[in-house]
């Protein structure tokens, strides 16, 4: 059987290759002898989804602001390192953050000690995509729907298990909103990531999986796993007909938007944050962009600051419920 990494989908796979493609600034960009670079950090290795949306960000900067943009890829500890030397940075505009919910609106509810403070230290610039999560079983499931599973887990309280690509990741903390609005127990799994956590989907050893859609797509159009749902506001094309998690359970908000976006440093001149964000909408727009988020699994969510700034409170606001109504620890 080949593994999850080697199924991954064709757009994917020319994505990545355009990734390290587009490591180096574009050599087109006019910029003026002393214009400082842009400095994109970006909390995962390269190759992956929401690295390679940060470089088809930037090489669009490239071209429309006529400075080099730098991608920096600083992985680690759940965004953490990232997100902390983009709060260390200089407040001038120069230095971004392409941020995920983990460094953002979970790590403060698990980790009384940040290097950061989440709320204060950064300013939202723009949002650019939602990568949103799917509940999944492997083809030979008994679980035909979302019903069926319910069904199952209030008949043997604690015993129905889900993997998550890790503890106090937000895989693993959508699953928990699912069962705590449900109102059932699930065994969670955790792994290091969505390979290994595939892997035992499609081997029985765990009956249920929370993933992205990315991660998940090549394996349902396969025909090795099922989407019984996904968590979003309306069905993903690419899951084979799919119900959303509303349709699928008839519970209200386990919508659940799993936002890529850009953020400052605190103290960014306004007019700066201002222009950024006018920029990056505008690229998110564009139809090749928007075909190319899509090829990745992500829907295109292309917003400003105040947009921005909503979805991260919601978003601070629901994790830390779940967590505390779970007693939901760090490892």
């Amino acid at each position: 059987m080949k593994s999850p990494i080697a199924l991954m989908p064709a757009a994917l796979t020319a994505a990545a290759a355009f990734a390290l493609s587009c490591a180096a600034p574009s050599a087109s960009a006019q910029a003026s002898p002393d214009a400082r670079p842009l400095h994109i950090v970006v909390p995962f290795a390269p190759g992956g989804a929401q690295d390679v949306i940060g470089r088809y960000l930037g090489t669009k900067l490239t071209a429309r602001l006529g400075v080099p943009v730098i991608i920096d890829n600083k992985a680690g500890a759940g965004g953490v390192i990232a997100a902390d030397a983009v709060a260390k940075a200089a407040p001038d505009g120069n230095t971004l953050l392409l941020a995920t919910g983990g460094a953002i609106t979970v790590a403060p509810h698990l980790n009384a000690k940040l290097p950061y403070d989440a709320k204060r230290d950064f300013v939202a610039v723009a949002m650019v995509a939602d990568t949103p999560m799917t509940l999944d079983v492997r083809a030979q499931s008994p679980y035909a729907s979302v019903a069926d599973v319910l069904r199952d887990a209030k008949a043997r309280p604690g015993q129905v298990s889900f993997g998550s690509t890790g503890n106090g990741t937000v895989s693993h903390l959508t699953g928990e909103l699912f069962a705590q609005t449900a109102g059932v127990q699930l065994l969670h799994v955790p792994y290091r990531g969505a390979a290994p956590a595939i892997t035992d989907l499609l081997g029985g050893q765990v009956a249920l999986m929370v993933t992205s859609a990315t991660s998940i797509e090549p394996m349902v159009q396969d025909n090795k796993a099922r989407a019984l749902a996904s968590f979003t506001t309306a069905r993903l094309p690419t899951l084979r007909g799919a119900p959303t998690m509303a349709e699928a359970s008839g519970f209200k908000g386990l919508e659940v938007p799993v936002w890529v976006g850009l953020l400052a440093p605190a103290k960014t001149p306004p007019a700066q944050v201002e222009k950024l964000a006018a920029e990056i909408t505008a690229i998110c727009k564009l139809p090749e962009i928007q075909e190319r988020f899509k090829g990745l699994g992500a829907i295109p969510a292309c917003a400003g600051s105040k947009e921005l700034d909503k979805v991260i409170a919601d978003d601070f606001e629901r994790w830390g419920k779940v967590i505390r109504q779970g007693n939901i620890k760090a490892e």
